[in-house]
């Protein structure tokens, strides 16, 4: 009697790559860290460039993160995004600058405080432009996504402008807060204190997402909505209403990263949104559109690199997400963690 052949080494190999696939995506943040590790001599150095990298990749992934779900549940390509980035920034920064003898003073709780004051007005300004930006431009285009790029993109030049005749044309230069500024020296490694509570608040926002996304009804509405509109519509929801609020709230989240954003640089410009919106692109499209996590990852991912290879080679930093981009889209063409829609 013959044996039957063992393809045990064979299915063995095959269940642990479906095991680790779910995996991999997280597992890149550590690869890249290790990347930088061997190639960048000093560990001062390294550790300063990481802390940079992951500070980067928050405000990214804030700025990002309201787009991927417009992106998901609204099938809506919104090339006017960066202009909420914009308007926060500014809306925040005018209200830091009002609050001057708070920001000026070396109290810790009292910088705080008016950087919180500023966030929250930014995000209610943009919220309220993110409303008047879908009931306008957006709503009259659903579906179309030639005419969402070219009313979206004349929607961002309309306001950009308008920031200008606000604002003024020049550039705005900012001193962060007195207890934000400087920088505490770990294991050798100068870390700024500013990019350590960009970690912070961008951490604590992605948790907080996730749980509200995934332990909520709002959440589990939002999520069902990615994947099968229809089935939420034919149980009684008002899926159209919740079009709106994740616009909303994603405008709003812009705004809050337009003013990290803007304290990072120490410099904010009526154009600083258009010109980070390829970086925001890079991380929705290598995430998976919708994919809250996948945007997370992504964002961290591009802030890591960016960091290391301009170290390491500054030519290079400025094609390097695209790289990167390429590599991600060569292995997983949807994305990192796509959201699989029904058909």
């Amino acid at each position: 009697m013959t044996a039957a052949p063992d393809h045990t080494p064979t299915m063995s190999r095959a269940g642990l790559a479906e095991r680790l696939g779910p995996y991999i995506p997280v597992l890149l943040i550590p690869a890249i860290m290790a990347f930088g590790l061997i190639f960048i001599p000093s560990m001062s150095s390294w550790l300063t460039l990481t802390v940079s990298g992951l500070a980067m990749g928050m405000m990214i992934f804030i700025m990002a993160s309201g787009m991927t779900l417009v992106f998901g549940l609204m099938d809506v390509i919104n090339f006017g995004h960066g202009v909420f980035i914009s308007v926060g920034a500014f809306v925040g920064i005018s209200i830091l600058l009002v609050l001057g003898h708070m920001t000026e003073a070396p109290s810790l709780a009292l910088n705080l405080a008016a950087i919180l004051a500023a966030v929250l007005a930014a995000m209610a300004a943009t919220g309220v432009l993110g409303w008047a930006f879908e009931r306008v431009i957006v709503k009259p285009v659903y579906g179309a996504h030639l005419k969402q790029i070219l009313v979206t993109m004349g929607g961002l030049i309309v306001v950009e402008q308008l920031i200008i005749v606000l604002w003024g044309p020049e550039e705005i230069y900012i001193l962060r807060p007195e207890a934000l500024r400087g920088a505490i020296t770990f294991a050798g490694a100068a870390m700024e204190k500013y990019r350590l509570l960009a970690v912070g608040i961008g951490a604590v926002l992605f948790l907080v997402m996730r749980y509200t996304l995934r332990r909520t009804k709002i959440g589990l509405i939002v999520r069902a909505g990615v994947e099968n509109g229809e089935m939420v519509e034919a149980l009684g929801y008002r899926l159209r209403l919740v079009f709106v609020g994740v616009f909303i709230a994603g405008s709003a989240l812009a705004g809050l990263g337009g003013v990290m954003w803007g304290l990072y640089q120490e410099v904010i410009t009526a154009h600083m949104g258009q010109q980070i919106m390829i970086l925001i692109f890079i991380v929705v499209i290598i995430g998976g559109l919708g994919s809250v996590e996948g945007c997370f990852i992504g964002a961290l991912l591009v802030g890591l690199l960016q960091n290391y290879i301009a170290f390491l080679e500054p030519k290079l930093a400025l094609i390097s997400n695209i790289g990167l981009m390429v590599a991600i889209l060569m292995w997983r063409p949807q994305g990192m963690i796509p959201v699989v829609k029904a058909k």
